[in-house]
């Protein structure tokens, strides 16, 4: 081994399993891009080509912009002629509610993990894995009913659209799972070629509401009387206290407009930063993705308190309803109303267009936060990390779903609005304890009212639409036994990714090469070991194993410091006490520890390492339960499958003795 000079040496340990140059080109190409872990959630930022700020925000508005496509019309449902004030709700929540919110969630996990990531830090061990577990149950839910809401509203867009042919009516399904196919594709092919695809939707989409809007301006001037009407009608409604009354309830079913700003935060590593340093770099992230949300918001804004407007004053109220030829398609409706079924036909061609790749903002999402935690965990196969699996593998559920739903919106809308929910939920509950953390008692007073506004919407939901949350938790129960069934099969991976040594610990094992040969004792970690614990613990592994007598042997104990952890980097001290050797290992767990060690001491010694055990007292049953949990148990045996698994050739293999 040779020392760089620095305090601490850093060898690179053994690396994951990844796809080895035999294998085929397919699989080559499968695995290729991959999301990194380099401690816990936090993220490498080299799986994905970088764009600017304004192409991201247009790859997160097909979700956001989107709902332009329903949110007056729902509105206009709840609120009848108070629509425009209830959405003037929406926007001063927006605006200062939402939007500080996710600034400070983009400061506080510049890697784009989200509010997720804030309330994880906030427990510690299995609570808070438990926790990351069940906010991605919710996640989960709302982003893969997310892709498949939006396409299955775009078939129905597209099968309402006069001019369809009538060979596409009874076919949602068919259709549905089309587009999902094809959304797919698109991301098989790469990040880039999705933010190809949607920045010109997004464009074109705008672009034609912004034309729907003035022609709507145009059409009140016009017609005075239609907006006196709406006037007459909203004064009616029996005072303030009632108009604000009747905003409030159909708040809970505006705020689902909301949910690109979670997206937004988790497409950060897409973003591209300047800076010569990493600090730099993660600055300059930062301050574009607050300016991404801040131009979404305010654009969304803009064009939600429009729409509403016109919507409410121009379109009788009747055709809301379900069966009325605005429902679902408030805009759609004027468009063809004020501007012909030319342009009417264009529009609904773009709103088809846009709410199918409605679905790539959810992809993306799942895609970037999701793999950040569960391989990290243990908790999903090691190719989760990999970007194309992960999209084969969403792909496959939504079809699954919209198959079982038969693509039908209304059937997914509980699932949906409740995943949305809880995930905003959340996160404004992450912000205000970190607000409250840092002592900033106005902030913790204004976040803490958008939580509760938000925690409002979850109850109304849930009440509203039970069914959603027993899909929610359907989600949850299926992610927590599938977490928990591949952390058990991973148990005996060699989990670390890289090795620290202090100069004392590379001291020890260059000092200790005797004969050609290494050995160690493992011993039970305490942190007040004596000289004298010590030298008995050597005299009785010298009497049950077989250890030269005159081998310098040295003692090998693991500090588990987080068992909850899976792959995390292991730190080697050494401590000299009265002349004993002994080297303290700081792991998530015992035995996978130990067998990292000794491979990397056999790689840079070229000596196969002895490690010596005593077999411990107790049920094996419950020594199994204690290591998958706490990182420790019976350590001799699964040290010693951990080192099988990792070097089949016996010949090379790490040799384990275990006496008594």
């Amino acid at each position: 081994m040779t020392q760089t000079g620095h305090p601490d040496v850093v060898i690179a340990a053994p690396a994951p399993s990844r796809p080895k140059r035999s294998a085929s080109p397919f699989v080559r190409w499968l695995m290729r891009a991959q999301v990194t872990s380099i401690t816990g959630p936090e993220v490498s930022e080299e799986h994905h080509e970088e764009n600017a700020w304004w192409k991201v925000m247009c790859l997160t508005g097909v979700d956001y912009f989107s709902s332009l496509g329903y949110t007056p019309g729902i509105a206009a449902l709840a609120a009848g002629a108070i629509s425009p004030l209830a959405t003037l709700l929406i926007v001063f929540l927006t605006l200062l509610g939402m939007l500080p919110m996710y600034r400070r969630v983009a400061q506080e996990s510049p890697h784009g993990q989200g509010s997720v990531a804030m309330l994880e830090r906030l427990l510690p061990f299995w609570r808070g894995k438990l926790l990351v577990l069940v906010l991605l149950g919710f996640v989960v839910t709302s982003w893969i009913i997310t892709i498949t809401l939006s396409a299955a509203d775009a078939s129905a867009h597209l099968i309402e659209n006069p001019f369809t042919p009538k060979a596409f009516d009874g076919h949602p399904v068919v259709i549905t799972v089309i587009l999902l196919l094809i959304l797919g594709g698109v991301f098989l092919a790469g990040f880039s070629e999705a933010v190809i695809v949607a920045v010109p939707l997004v464009v074109a989409y705008l672009g034609l509401n912004l034309v729907v809007v003035i022609a709507g301006v145009l059409a009140c001037i016009g017609q005075p009387f239609r907006v006196h009407d709406w006037f007459t009608a909203m004064l009616s409604t029996g005072g303030a206290g009632n108009a604000l009354m009747t905003a409030f309830i159909a708040f809970p079913l505006l705020v689902l407009g909301l949910s690109g700003f979670e997206t937004g935060v988790s497409m950060m590593p897409l973003i591209k930063a300047d800076g010569r340093t990493e600090e730099e770099r993660r600055k300059s992230r930062i301050a574009r993705t607050r300016k991404l949300l801040g131009t979404a918001a305010f654009i969304m804004s803009a064009y939600l308190l429009a729409t509403s407007f016109i919507t409410t004053v121009l379109i009788p109220a009747p055709e809301f309803a379900a069966g009325g030829q605005a429902n679902g398609r408030a805009l759609a409706y004027l468009a063809h109303g004020l501007l012909g079924n030319g342009f009417g036909t264009a529009y609904d061609i773009s709103t088809i267009l846009i709410l199918w790749f409605a679905g790539a903002s959810a992809m993306a999402g799942l895609i970037n936060i999701v793999p950040r935690y569960l391989p990290s965990y243990g908790m999903a196969p090691e190719w989760g990390r990999a970007v194309r699996p992960v999209v084969l593998l969403n792909t496959a559920i939504a079809i699954a779903i919209t198959i079982w739903f038969g693509a039908d919106v209304d059937s997914q809308a509980g699932a949906y609005a409740t995943g949305i929910l809880v995930m905003m939920m959340s996160g404004a509950f992450a912000v205000t304890l970190a607000m409250h953390r840092y002592h900033r008692t106005g902030a913790t007073i204004g976040f803490s009212i958008v939580t509760a506004l938000l925690a409002y919407a979850v109850v109304v939901n849930i009440i509203d639409k039970p069914d959603g949350i027993v899909i929610s938790m359907l989600f949850i129960v299926a992610m927590v036994v599938v977490s928990l069934a591949s952390r058990i099969s991973r148990s005996t991976e060699l989990r670390h990714e890289r090795i620290e040594f202090d100069e004392l610990a590379l001291r020890f094992i260059a000092d200790g090469i005797t004969a050609g040969a290494l050995h160690f004792i493992a011993h039970r970690y305490r942190c007040d070991e004596t000289a004298e614990e010590l030298e008995e613990k050597e005299h009785q592994q010298r009497l049950l194993n077989p250890i030269p007598p005159d081998a310098h042997v040295i003692v090998v104990e693991v500090e588990v410091i987080d068992p909850s952890e899976f792959s995390s980097t292991l730190t080697v001290h050494g401590i000299d006490t009265a002349g004993h050797h002994l080297l303290r290992l700081e792991s998530s767990a015992a035995p996978n520890a130990l067998a990292a060690l000794m491979l990397r001491v056999r790689d840079d010694t070229g000596l196969l390492p002895h490690l010596h055990f005593q077999w411990t007292e107790g049920n094996p049953l419950a020594h199994l339960a204690r290591f998958v949990l706490l990182g420790q148990g019976e350590t001799a045996p699964v040290t010693r499958e951990v080192l099988r698994q990792a070097e089949p050739d016996v010949q090379r293999r790490p040799i384990v003795h275990v006496g008594g």
